[in-house]
């Protein structure tokens, strides 16, 4: 299952902080179109249909089935730099190896 860093914890709890948006509020990560390797990230008011949820210390993720089985032993990071702009990475396992 996805792990995720306290700073990917810190970053997914400061954007679905907004006391407008649902409870259940998370990051929802997907496949990219056209068959793309790339991943989408947006904000999600709930989990879709066969997501597979990741939660830690209430930061919420769902995943797109196929991409959780593609994260499935990966880390998710987040990063802010000095200009507010959030960075998300995906590294190798636990050890936070960047890919």
């Amino acid at each position: 299952m996805l792990t995720l860093t306290s700073g990917a914890v810190q970053v997914i709890r400061t954007v679905t902080a907004n006391p407008e948006l649902p409870p259940e509020t998370g990051i929802r990560i997907e496949s990219g179109l056209d068959g793309s390797d790339a991943l989408r990230l947006s904000v999600a008011p709930a989990p879709e249909a066969g997501d597979q949820v990741v939660e830690e210390e209430g930061a919420k993720v769902y995943l797109e089935p196929t991409v959780a089985e593609l994260l499935e032993d990966k880390t998710l990071d987040a990063q802010v730099d000095p200009q507010g702009d959030v960075a998300f990475t995906i590294a190798e396992g636990a050890e936070g190896t960047p890919t």
